[in-house]
């Protein structure tokens, strides 16, 4: 059976893309799927955090790849016959560039950091999803718990007829700590933000019906 494709995008710069690729690439190896990263963004985030990686843990079996954004689209159709899971990070813009890279997702997810700027970013990445007919779902990212905006933030999110995840990322140290050093928060000490990503993992994967 053919892998599956997780695309990350948004048009806005810092929403946590490559944060959230990082860390369910780890939570899906940690579930024993086979997975790899294509890295699209000229910024080389993920790569970066790949190479960190690659100094601190014995090879995991993780693989990576980097692709021109017309590149996605065969880098995709190649590493899907290897790893069950593909996950694509993309640079913070929306224009003809990043159709390939939607093209190509079984599922689209788009992080939003709790604030109404964040939320009207994803439009454009919306639209163009819908032109390609594929499913998105938004993740409120760097979220403060019980606060009235992130539940705003959300029922936005619905009116513009996206489905938002169940699982919610707060605004946490971990994920930049443990980005920085090439890791994921599962490998780290436990405590919420292992929570988190554990129960969004499962939640793809739901999505995703792997």
């Amino acid at each position: 059976m053919a892998g599956k494709v997780i695309t990350l995008a948004q048009q806005k710069g810092g929403s946590g893309k490559t944060t959230l690729a990082a860390n369910l690439a780890v939570a899906f190896r940690k579930r024993g799927l086979s997975v790899a990263l294509l890295d699209t963004d000229p910024q080389g985030s993920l790569g970066r955090w790949f190479m960190a990686r690659r100094e601190r843990v014995e090879d995991d079996g993780l693989d990576f790849a980097t692709a021109s954004a017309w590149g996605v689209s065969y880098e995709c159709e190649k590493l899907r016959k290897l790893v069950e899971v593909v996950i694509v990070d993309t640079p913070p813009k929306v224009d003809a560039d990043l159709r390939p890279a939607l093209r190509e997702a079984d599922l689209i997810l788009v992080p939003v950091a709790a604030s109404h700027v964040d939320l009207w970013a994803t439009e454009g990445v919306l639209d163009l999803a819908a032109r390609e007919s594929r499913r998105v779902t938004v993740v409120l990212n760097r979220a403060k718990a019980n606060t009235r905006l992130a539940s705003e933030v959300a029922a936005a999110a619905l009116d513009l007829n996206a489905e938002v995840a169940e699982t919610r990322l707060a605004n946490r140290v971990a994920y930049a700590e443990t980005l920085g050093r090439g890791l994921g928060v599962l490998e780290g000490r436990r405590g919420g933000a292992s929570d988190e990503v554990e129960a969004l993992a499962a939640e793809v994967l739901g999505l995703l019906d792997v």
